[in-house]
């Protein structure tokens, strides 16, 4: 852009100088005689006018500095800080990141930890509860048992006491039964010791 406008100008400035110091068309050189009309016209665009490249190379070099200068002192500091930010912030976040992970990892040991304590004791209680049930079931098998026995015991005792009641209320009717077919049938008396011993002889046989 500099450059271009310093092309304009000194365009501007030749042609003026030109058109100030030539001779009006058609006239003629006072010491040659000679029509100036037509001599600069030769059509050349500026820039490529080797009259013109002092002053091109100049603004060339004053346009480079004023870009180097723009480019050093503005634009690379402004770009250097936003990385360095940048590269301060993806630090932290590395770190925090890295923080973050391992407390994770510490709450996930310290969960698997509890959760293996806690099988453990739920391990121990069914256990100790198991065998707490299996003596309460042992001692209540045996409590039923222990009046099971005493109940059979009894109900002997007593069937033994009835059966012993029973054989002799048998035998006294069996004497009677017996006193009377031996009245019957011989007509005699007989003793009751004697019945007695025929029905414990007949009960024995």
């Amino acid at each position: 852009m500099f450059v271009t406008a310093a092309y304009a100008q000194q365009s501007t400035t030749t042609e003026g100088a030109e058109a100030h110091d030539a001779p009006a068309a058609g006239e003629v050189h006072t010491e040659t005689g000679v029509a100036h009309e037509g001599e600069h016209g030769s059509g050349v665009f500026p820039p490529f006018d080797s009259n013109h490249f002092a002053s091109q190379l100049l603004w060339l070099a004053i346009t480079f500095g004023l870009f180097y200068l723009l480019m050093s002192k503005v634009i690379i500091p402004r770009i250097g800080g936003i990385l360095e930010k940048r590269h301060d912030r993806i630090a932290q976040d590395l770190d925090e990141a890295t923080r973050l992970k391992g407390e994770a990892d510490a709450a996930i040991a310290s969960y698997e930890q509890e959760l293996a304590n806690a099988k453990a004791k739920g391990h121990s209680i069914a256990d100790k509860a198991r065998e707490e049930a299996k003596s309460k079931a042992n001692a209540d098998r045996a409590a039923v048992e222990a009046e099971l026995a005493k109940k059979i015991t009894a109900a002997e005792a007593r069937i033994a006491e009835i059966k012993s009641k029973a054989l002799a209320d048998v035998g006294a009717i069996a004497e009677e039964t017996a006193t009377a077919v031996v009245k019957q049938l011989i007509g005699g008396n007989v003793t009751k010791t004697e019945i007695a011993a025929a029905v414990k002889a007949s009960a024995d046989n």
